[in-house]
């Protein structure tokens, strides 16, 4: 198969790269070598260039639109531009994933719907996609083969159940009454990289950041039978109040983070943690369908109040080349399908074509993980996850819909979104986009979509820091995230809360929080009357 082609191939430059190891070495020491030469958030492979990963991403850049024909460019150009007119919506803006919009009753499975663009065959296959979303993983040895190998250390059983009904996950409840254990909140984290080959690593892209010695890259609160968890997150909230316009007062949660139970020792003196939260799953495909020029043209445009996005440049995992990084909280993944390969590995030690390891995140301190067995069956391919499953669990991820936005013309959603482009909330939510003409899935191709995001990553200021580095991200950056779907949230999960870490309880706490580049748009909201606040989120609520 293809991936497991690409997969070899990158395999064998990694054996060259690193030294290949001799035949007579015990399996188990090969294996911990192995994965101490590498980061399982990054594919086994070749280093990039020996130009920095920014500045090998930079020359590949494409900077135009070779899909469109000049009448095409013309007709993206004029329907793309920002609005000034706020009495009406905007055409087509009910729509706001294009033809693949759905438009079904509102109820807690909204965001569980394939998109309206899918033939017959891209909607068994996107069916088929959905039960292995859903499945339970277990433990090898096991009599359910086709289902074996979580683990050995682990977050969560499911991709379901991080993502639940593909929405936002859940964080321990704020009550400490009501606290449960994590699984959608996951921790990563790093160690300062030190020595210039550590500093290289993550300079040419070969690493996003240093893992901490024994616990890698992030810690798995779980376990198989036999071997003790990583640890468990301990987590601690300081009231924040927060004075606004009209007499109001907002009070913010301020998280603070303990691992408790360590497992396997003390962790590194100056291990830095960041949390982060599993995001909604709708509209992906069509994320991943905006052409590279449109969201490079949003890093040098000038956006006012000092706003600079600015891009991650990252390796792809088919190509092994630098690629513009779209996905997760600091778009350190460049593909839907590499993004969900990451999950398989780190978040339930399951390989795949493209993460071949069957340990997971075991590091060579944790030696005992190494021995315990794994799932792959030889009559059902060399990884747990073959190639076949993580294509349909990849076509399943991309094709999520994208409901119908309500509410559109009443009168206090547009003041809403009249005050929204006034506090220059735009400038890194960027409204809409023309997707590819020539993208890789027929379903997603020329679609007008309305996502508010530019994918870019953004300093967020010290509230939000988690001091983490992860490529070119730095602790302060974020990438904006999309915000279509947001009014739903508590509709498809109850218990939701917002930003990375989940700490906002609201729309407008999640607003307040916002720092560095977004200041100046969140004092502007500080600073408006109660009645235009309230309009502001009544705006949100209807995307």
């Amino acid at each position: 198969m293809k991936p497991v082609m690409v997969a070899a191939a990158l395999a064998a430059l990694a054996a060259v790269t690193h030294g290949a190891a001799s035949a007579a070495q015990p399996a188990q020491e090969r294996a911990q070598q192995h994965e101490a030469a590498r980061d399982p958030n990054v594919p086994a492979g070749p280093s990039p260039a020996p130009q920095g990963i920014a500045e090998a991403g930079e020359a590949a850049a494409k900077r135009k639109r070779t899909d469109l024909n000049p009448k095409d460019q013309a007709r993206v150009r004029q329907v793309t531009q920002a609005t000034d007119d706020f009495s009406r919506a905007e055409p087509f803006e009910l729509m706001q994933a294009g033809a693949a919009t759905v438009r079904p009753l509102i109820n807690a499975d909204i965001f569980s719907l394939p998109s309206a663009t899918l033939d017959f065959e891209g909607r068994q296959r996107f069916q088929m996609g959905n039960s292995l979303f859903r499945k339970d993983w277990v433990s090898s040895p096991s009599s359910t083969q086709a289902s074996d190998g979580l683990g050995p250390l682990f977050n969560a059983r499911s991709c379901q159940a991080c993502h639940v009904k593909d929405g936002r996950g859940t964080v321990p409840g704020f009550d400490p009454v009501e606290r449960s254990d994590a699984v959608a909140l996951l921790m990563r984290l790093a160690v300062p990289a030190l020595t210039e080959a550590d500093l290289r690593r993550i300079h040419t892209g070969e690493i996003h950041f240093l893992p901490d010695p024994v616990y890698g890259v992030q810690l798995q609160n779980f376990a198989v039978a036999g071997l003790p968890a990583e640890g468990s997150l301990e987590i601690a909230y300081t009231p924040v109040e927060v004075k606004l316009n009209g007499g109001e007062t907002a009070t913010l949660m301020r998280p603070a983070y303990r691992i408790g139970n360590l497992g396997y020792g003390p962790m590194r003196a100056d291990v830095q943690m960041s949390p982060r939260l599993a995001p909604p799953m709708i509209g992906l495909g069509l994320l991943e369908a905006v052409h590279e020029a449109d969201i490079l043209a949003n890093a040098t445009a000038d956006h006012g109040d000092g706003v600079r996005g600015k891009p991650n440049w990252v390796i792809d995992a088919r190509t092994g080349k630098p690629a513009l990084g779209r996905f997760n909280w600091k778009a350190s993944q460049p593909t839907v399908e590499q993004q969900s390969a990451v999950a398989f590995s780190n978040d339930m030690g399951l390989s795949t074509p493209m993460f071949p390891s069957h340990y997971g995140e075991c590091t060579p301190a944790q030696a005992e993980c190494f021995k315990m067995p794994h799932g792959a069956q030889p009559h059902l391919g060399e990884h747990e996850v073959p190639g076949p499953l993580m294509d349909l669990v990849a076509d399943y991820a991309t094709n999520l819909a994208v409901p119908q936005r309500r509410d559109v013309d009443d009168a206090r959603v547009l003041a809403g979104k009249k005050l929204f482009y006034e506090a220059n909330c735009v400038a890194c939510h960027v409204p809409k986009y023309v997707t590819r003409r020539d993208a890789a899935r027929p379903e997603h191709r020329f679609q007008l979509i309305w996502p508010y995001t530019d994918m870019l990553l953004h300093d967020m200021g010290d509230g939000l820091a988690d001091d983490v580095s992860e490529g070119l991200a730095s602790g302060r950056d974020w990438r904006t995230p999309p915000l279509w779907g947001i009014g739903l949230t508590k509709t498809v999960n109850p218990n939701a809360t917002w930003l990375h870490d989940g700490r906002a309880r609201t729309l407008l706490e999640a607003v307040l929080w916002h720092g560095g580049e977004a200041q100046p748009a969140r004092d502007r909201v500080v600073n408006m009357t109660p009645e235009e606040r309230a309009d502001l989120v009544r705006f949100l609520e209807s995307l």
